[in-house]
């Protein structure tokens, strides 16, 4: 009975604080700086910008890119550390990226430049990815020897590459386009590339397989990246990562923050910090209008508390 009546009253302290932070905050920095955000920033995103993509011609991230901006310029990087720097020394305005897939779990790296780099979101958007194994023109399955792909993607179709009779190696690249290049390049004829149905046509290669991913309900989210405070009209999600010391009651703490003004929270999600013993990352992602009362208070709440604490932005999704 004292432990239910201990997190009862800790439920009630923490909604309490919440509340009060409401009532008296007489605003701070980051409340301040996402208010000239949203007086300084355009109705849209621009028409025509500059663009920086990791990959090369016909990655998925040129296709998010394609969606976003309507005549973007994309320059294409060979990292996503790359696509950062690009932005970073204004060679691009915009940066696209991708964060995470309903299959195989967020791009922690991309996570992890976003806090280096200081950058911040301005849109999303949820793509379906089909992938498909691509090879030269006349080359049967069976002689497949060596599959190339992105890790991402070689992640999302493990249930085929299980089924492969053979021995047959699989090898990570840095895109899935950019397997498909180095097929179509190599002087090999055993080779083969997970990639976008678009890859076979753009180099000259025949599809093997369609729809190889483990599930139809395939979706990988792509962000634009930002080195400025952009916030858009309606915009209605929120994302923030932090550590936390590894004590009891430590995530809720910030959690009820946010729970205290109803919002709904779509991703929490949480990773070990390497070099760290039990020491977390955590990615937390919620939707509410940044218009909505409470919620520019709770960020600056969460902004003073929470040194660590990095806010990415508030932004629409498509």
């Amino acid at each position: 009975m004292a432990t239910y009546t201990k997190v009862l009253y800790n439920t009630l302290f923490e909604v309490s604080r919440a509340y009060q932070t409401t009532k008296i905050s007489d605003g701070g920095r980051l409340s301040a700086r996402i208010k000239t955000a949203i007086e300084n920033t355009p109705k849209t995103l621009p028409t025509t910008c500059t663009v920086a993509c990791q990959g090369t011609e016909g990655a998925n991230s040129q296709r998010a890119a394609e969606k976003l901006f309507s005549i973007p310029t994309i320059l294409y990087m060979g990292s996503f550390e790359g696509v950062f720097n690009a932005v970073a020394s204004g060679f691009c305005r915009y940066g696209i990226l991708p964060i995470g897939n309903n299959l195989h779990g967020s791009v922690t790296e991309v996570y992890d430049l976003m806090k280096k780099h200081k950058f911040y979101i301005v849109k999303s958007i949820k793509l379906r990815i089909d992938h498909t194994l691509v090879a030269k023109p006349g080359v049967p399955l069976s002689d497949i020897k060596e599959i190339f792909s992105h890790p991402q993607a070689i992640g999302q179709c493990q249930k085929f590459l299980s089924s492969l009779a053979g021995d047959v190696k699989v090898t990570e690249c840095a895109n899935t386009a950019l397997a498909a290049k180095m097929v179509a390049q190599s002087d090999r004829s055993d080779v083969a590339a997970i990639c976008d149905a678009g890859c076979a046509e753009l180099y000259g290669l025949c599809a093997l397989e369609k729809n190889i991913a483990d599930s139809d309900n395939n979706y990988t989210r792509f962000i634009c990246i930002s080195k400025d405070l952009e916030i858009y009209p309606g915009s209605d999600k929120t994302s923030i990562m932090f550590t936390l010391p590894h004590t009891p009651g430590s995530l809720f703490s910030v959690i009820a923050k946010f729970a205290v003004l109803g919002v709904n929270f779509s991703k929490i999600e949480s990773r070990p910090i390497p070099g760290r013993d039990f020491e977390y990352m955590f990615y937390l992602d919620f939707d509410a209008s940044i218009y909505s009362g409470g919620l520019l208070e709770a960020l600056n709440s969460f902004d003073a508390e929470y040194e660590g604490g990095s806010f990415l932005g508030c932004y629409t999704e498509i």
